[in-house]
Order: C-alpha cells, then structure tokens, then sequence
C-alpha cells in the first residue's frame, strides 16, 4: 500500500501520520530540519533526512528539496500534513509530476479552492448558501464599489481572494471608509499573498465559525462526517473546537452536509476536506474550503470513530471509500484545546526545554502531542505543542473531564496556554455553548479590564 511515505511536515501531525502509516504497515521517510532532529517522529521513522536549516523557507517550505529527497530516499507518496505546503497547489503538481503521489486534492482542486472568489462561485453553483457579496473580485471603480456595498448593506468586509488567517481582512462600517480600506487590503493581500485581488461580503455581526468534515475518493464516492463548532478563536486562529456543534440539529446537519457532498462530487474533490461556515440566526454561510487535515480533525475522530488520516492513506491508494453516508453516525461530543508554547495571558512565544512532562490520562481522554520531558521547543514555527481531546456522552462529560486533564497536565520549563484554556471552558458561555467567534476576544478584553 502506497510503498513509502515522505512526511513533508513536523510536530504533532507529523507524528499522527507516521501513527497511522505504521497501523497500514506502510513505511514513512521523516522530513527534518536542523532544529528538529530530536522530534518524536524522527526518531521513530524508518528513516529520517535532515532537509535543511531551521528557516521553514530552506526546509519545510523548500520544494526542490523535499522533491530530491523524495526521489533519493525511495518515497512513492507525500503527505504534507496542515500548514506550510500543504494547500499549495504547485507542491501538489511537482509531486504528481514527479511520479510521487500527493495525499490530498489535486492541484486543480487545491487552485480552484484556494483562490476564495473562485470557491465561492463554485458552491454558488453547488447551490452551497455563501455570504451575500462580490461574487467576484473588486474592480478599480469606487464609485461602483459603493455601489455594490450599499446593497450588500454596511457593514461589510473585504478579504483578500488568495487569503486566510485573518490577513488582507478589512471591516468597514460607511462609504467613506470604503475606498480606503480597499485599497489597504488589496496591498495587504499581494504583500502576504502575492494576489492583489479582493472581495467584498457582508459582514455578520455575531456569527459562529461552524464546518463540516468531508472525505472523497477518485471513484465518485463522497462522504460528510458532521460539524465542528470552532467559534472560540483569538486573532482568527482557533482555541477550542468541538463536535458536534451544540444546537445543530440532525435536520441540519444532514441538509448541509448534503450539500457538501454534492459540491466535492462537482468538483472532482479526493481526500479530506473542511468546509469553513459563518453560522448565524439558524442560516450556514460558506466562507472558504480547506483542502487538507485539519488540526482539529480529532473531534471528529472520537464522535464518529473515523480514523481521518488513515483514510487520506487509503483514499491516496486508490480504495474507494469504505463507509456510505448511512454508515456515519455522531456519538456521544469531544472537545478539543490547542495547547501552545506561550504566556496565557501576553501570549508571547515560550520556546524553551520541557524540564518536565506529565500527559494527562482517564476516560475519554486522548493526547495528540510530539513533546516530552527533555525536548526544546524551536522558536522558529508556530507554537502549537499539542492537542489535549476529551470524549464523553455528553458535552458536558467531555467538558468535565477535559477540565480534570488540563488539571492533571503538566509542562514545565516553558510557558503554555493551559490556564487560559481552564478559564475558557469555566465561561458560563462556554458552558451554555454557541458562543459567537467574538466571545473569546471579549472575554479577554474584559479580563484585562478587570486587572
């Protein structure tokens, strides 16, 4: 099956995907740069190739070396985990090219869904409900622009169409503003992104961040696997993430699902893949498509026992799907915190040695993390350490009992955000459940304000 794979990634999704090759007995090649030779992962693979300095520009983001390595070390397949080149559209087609199977969407797919205005037409003719908008790129008319504003209805956004994170991202409130905030975005977005283009939207007021699982194979086959609420985010990057989102209905659910399914099956998508909604007064708005593994694929996982990874391994080798859509269904909730190396309250990086580890453990409870007592956290990437998971019956079982592991965790030796994770889910909001993607920056707002 597949022969060999390269993991062209680092951390604690480097580390799930050599888990899940060695569970199909498929050998992997791990990737590393200089300041990642004592990972987890590396240590445990057949064989590792140090592929650079610690710069993610000369290592994890190099092509042409992760190409040579590929093809000197023996590799048939690459999987490229999330982030760095993963929804590159390019690395898909120089892998293909190069005789290697990429583990994801092909590069069209990647393209088409990458570039926001283009994936928004797409699920417009899926019959995927999107954001009122654009539709399309800005043109340079303000006068026009204005004019489309006032009729979408202020306040608005403009994003930038090669985007993500948050960057290119402009919310404007009155005309006066427009021609401005246009022009700032549209410099943000070819400065971060290389693509001037932008969009215009609607902008939601109180709007939860909801999205839908998704996997397909290059037979026709395509799946949905349900929700996951990921509403609390800090500087649109997500904290906590949960399945299923808490007031979701069974009705719901199956009709948008329905509707992701359709819109992979015109597309021609392969693999797993996340569409992103804005969720507000009972509507789902589309808002963009990932075209890879999610970093909060694991509440998923544990509410439908769907093993994620495992099955963009088969999906890469050809299988066809092993489940119908009668085969998935939602038990019990999990609920997810992204443990980071940083302060819990100044959120400064903490790179640093763990001088002591304690992985928390009990029922329901699964740790998905590359660190161990010894290992120095490099300053040079994100500070993501790992993903402490909480399963039960009930939301409020997992909730409780991810209250008792972030208790019983320890870290020592760096900061890590575990504090601030215990006062998030101790949030009477939180523990009501569908807060707005605003309730954590508020929360910390008021904190400050408070002292």
């Amino acid at each position: 099956m597949l022969g060999k794979v390269l993991i062209a990634n680092r951390g604690e999704i480097a580390l799930r995907i050599l888990r899940a090759c060695r569970e199909l007995d498929v050998p992997v090649i791990a990737a590393y740069s200089t300041a990642d030779r004592d990972q987890k992962h590396v240590l445990l693979a057949e064989e590792a190739v140090c592929i650079g300095p610690p710069s993610a520009t000369q290592s994890y983001l190099n092509m042409a070396t992760l190409m040579s390595t590929a093809e000197v070390a023996g590799a048939t397949a690459v999987h490229p985990g999330y982030g760095f080149l993963s929804e590159n559209a390019d690395f898909a087609e120089s892998v293909e090219q190069s005789g290697f199977t990429f583990i994801g969407p092909r590069a069209e797919t990647i393209r088409l869904m990458g570039d926001k205005t283009s994936a928004i037409q797409e699920m417009q003719a899926a019959g995927v409900p999107c954001v009122p908008g654009s539709g399309g790129p800005l043109a340079a008319d303000d006068a026009a622009n204005r004019k489309l504003a006032q009729k979408i209805g202020f306040p608005v956004i403009i994003k930038a169409a090669g985007g993500g994170g948050g960057r290119g991202m402009h919310v404007v409130y009155e005309a006066s503003a427009l021609s401005g905030a246009i022009d700032m975005a549209r410099r943000e977005a070819a400065s971060f992104f290389g693509n001037p283009s932008v969009y215009m939207e609607k902008y939601l007021e109180l709007p939860r961040h909801i999205e839908v699982q998704v996997l397909a194979d290059n037979h026709g086959n395509a799946i949905h696997l349900g929700e996951r609420d990921c509403s609390p985010q800090r500087r649109h990057q997500k904290v906590v993430e949960e399945a299923p989102a808490p007031g979701i209905t069974e009705e719901q659910r199956n009709q948008i699902g329905q509707l992701c399914v359709d819109a992979c099956k015109r597309i021609g998508y392969r693999g797993a893949g996340t569409f992103e909604f804005l969720y507000e007064n009972g509507e789902f708005h589309f808002i963009e498509m990932n075209t890879r593994i999610q970093v909060e694929h694991p509440v998923t996982e544990m509410v439908t026992g769907v093993d994620l990874v495992g099955e963009q391994l088969r999906i890469a080798d050809g299988q066809e799907l092993r489940y119908t859509q009668d085969d998935i269904h939602i038990r019990g909730h999990a609920i997810e915190c992204r443990i980071n190396a940083e302060h819990p309250q100044t959120f400064v990086p903490s790179p640093g040695k763990i001088e002591a580890y304690h992985a928390p453990g009990g029922p329901g409870i699964r740790m998905d993390s590359h660190i161990y007592a010894g290992y120095s956290v490099p300053p040079h990437y994100d500070s993501l350490i790992g993903k402490l998971i909480a399963y039960g019956d009930t939301r409020e079982s997992a909730r409780k009992r991810l209250d008792m592991a972030l208790s019983e965790m320890v870290v020592e030796g760096i900061h890590t955000n575990i504090a601030l994770h215990k006062r998030i889910i101790h949030d009477p909001a939180h523990i009501e459940g569908g807060v707005s993607i605003h309730f954590l920056e508020k929360k910390l707002r008021d904190e400050s304000d408070d002292g």
